[in-house]
């Protein structure tokens, strides 16, 4: 029974001083992210492409709906052939529309492609310098608060976002506390 207990206390503490020896830090990369000007043009530049997108998609929609409501108000009045005609119409304006959708803002659409190839960058930049302020301060992990993380307490002197923007160049115009 002794054995047991010296044994147990012993990898207790040998998990202690294993736990200790590991230092760790994290960043909040939407704060980092939100400093750096070429990502807020980044995301400027996503969002106009994404209005337009948006409303030429809505101008396609309200003509589906128009030709849906003239059918509607005229099905009485048409053909069995002049029917047909009219719902292949209203069909191929409707496949059209979500054609349309699908290309610009699908799974592998193109605004999807845009912010790949304009956020991707900026994004392994922060990686390269996270990457950089665990080398420079010997940090064994460093977490990401704003990655749904679920940190729910932690102390500032463990933030290294504003060494993160350090090494990026960046001089933070927000103060971190505002936020």
């Amino acid at each position: 029974m002794k054995l047991k207990i010296i044994l147990f206390s012993a990898i207790m503490a040998i998990s202690a001083i294993a736990l200790k020896a590991q230092k760790f830090g994290y960043v909040d990369t939407d704060y980092i992210l939100g400093q750096m000007t070429e990502y807020r043009g980044a995301q400027k530049q996503l969002n106009e492409i994404s209005q337009k997108w948006e409303s030429d998609l809505k101008i396609m929609k309200d003509e589906v709906d128009k030709l849906y409501k003239d059918y509607k108000a005229e099905e009485i009045l048409l053909s069995a052939a002049q029917k047909k005609e009219r719902e292949d119409a209203i069909v191929a304006k409707e496949d059209a529309m979500k054609k349309f959708e699908q290309e610009k803002f699908g799974v592998n659409g193109e605004l999807f492609l845009k912010r790949k190839e304009l956020i991707k960058p900026i994004q392994d930049k922060v990686f390269s310098a996270v990457q950089k302020v665990a080398k420079d301060n010997a940090l064994d992990f460093i977490f990401d608060k704003s990655a749904n993380m679920n940190i729910l307490f932690s102390n500032p002197k463990y933030d290294r976002s504003d060494d993160v923007l350090d090494v990026l160049g960046v001089t933070p115009t927000e103060n971190k506390s505002d936020r």
